[in-house]
């Protein structure tokens, strides 16, 4: 029995995560208190190596933590070698329908194999992949998925409700401890928002596994960022989830910056600069969308955690710029600029960007020392 209680936010921290057991992927760990990992897919044909090296490599310098390539056949199962060779963060071996697949990849080095309970349903075929990767010390994810269960649990259930997929996972987990495997984890994923809220919980009340969180097919963005975040952000503030992926129908880069926007917005990452800034009303004296654009691209290369409140009124404009690291308040033509929760002095509308770069920069260097 896992042990897990209601995530508490009494001054917005996390004071509750699910206590989940320690899980390797590589120099990656999973579970057991590590912080939420990030994760992504690849798009290339995994064969196409330098294809796939390349998008890889750009996963890499966005944030992603951990790569997962598609291994359809022979080709791919073989290029993943070559692929290891040229990166560095951990590589999962995706597979379906063919167990054969597994075990080609295993050899090939995969950090780790996911499958789906409801596409290798032959005991003998799943025990040879468990055997494989026990004997190399590879961990497995059973990737439950509600568009692929098991037809007995569809007729059981009546259609692939949160208990169908927890079930699903259950009784996979059963076969894999019967033979000595408990290096696993777990995802149960579902184009419904609520149904993969609920079959987390479910799951995280009857297992220590660590789990792996995300809304499967949730479309292009934005409404596919909506989505996830809302699944992901849910699961995540019932302080369950120990690693994350953001499944979007685009360049997969956007899902590693999708994935950090939620981390950051929970509490659970606190890197880069974030802008905080008004919708705008017709108090606003000043063009403060084009603003906010101008001052994003002069900061977004910080990596330290930064809050700028770039207002546009006195009505929030204060009190938001005092809580930020730094900011301004504007009126017509001018703005107060705030530095740690004090007006430092009133600057004109044409110095604002300069303003904030310059001391957003400063402040950066010196957070970067005290580091």
């Amino acid at each position: 029995m896992a042990r897990w209680t209601p995530l508490f936010c009494g001054d917005g921290k996390f004071h509750t995560r699910n206590q989940t057991r320690s899980v390797k992927l590589g120099q990656v760990q999973i579970g057991g208190g590590a912080p939420v990992s990030i994760q992504s897919m690849t798009t290339t044909k995994t064969e196409n190596i330098d294809a796939t090296v390349a998008q890889i490599h750009r996963l890499e310098e966005a944030g992603c933590e951990i790569v997962r390539v598609a291994v359809p056949n022979e080709k791919a199962a073989r290029a993943i070698k070559h692929i290891k060779e040229q990166i560095s963060i951990p590589l999962v071996a995706d597979i379906h329908f063919d167990y054969r697949m597994a075990l080609l990849a295993i050899e090939a080095g995969s950090d780790k194999i996911r499958w789906n309970p409801g596409n290798i349903r032959d005991k003998r075929k799943v025990e040879m992949i468990v055997k494989a990767c026990k004997e190399r010390c590879i961990p497995i994810r059973i990737g439950v998925n509600a568009g692929s269960l098991d037809p007995d649990l569809l007729m059981k259930y009546g259609g692939p409700t949160p208990e169908a997929m927890v079930e699903s996972a259950a009784k996979e987990i059963a076969l894999l401890e019967e033979w000595g495997f408990e290096d696993i984890v777990v995802s149960l994923k579902s184009s419904d928002v609520m149904d993969t809220v609920k079959a987390y919980l479910l799951f995280a009340q009857k297992f220590s596994y660590p789990t792996h969180v995300g809304v499967t097919e949730a479309g292009p963005p934005p409404e596919g960022i909506v989505w996830s975040a809302i699944g992901i952000g849910a699961v995540l503030a019932h302080g369950v989830g120990d690693t994350i992926r953001v499944s979007l129908s685009t360049d997969p880069v956007e899902e590693v910056k999708a994935a950090k926007m939620i981390l950051r917005a929970l509490g659970l990452r606190r890197e880069g600069v974030r802008i905080i800034a008004c919708p705008s009303c017709g108090r606003c004296e000043v063009d403060l969308f084009e603003l906010v654009e101008q001052v994003k691209a002069r900061v977004g290369h910080i990596p330290e955690p930064l809050d700028i409140a770039v207002m546009g009124c006195v009505v929030n404009g204060p009190g938001e710029a005092r809580v930020a690291d730094l900011g301004i308040a504007a009126g017509r033509g001018k703005a107060a600029l705030f530095v740690e929760g004090e007006v430092v002095k009133t600057i004109t509308e044409g110095d604002i960007v300069e303003a904030l770069a310059t001391l957003a920069e400063k402040i950066a260097e010196r957070k970067r020392k005290e580091s």
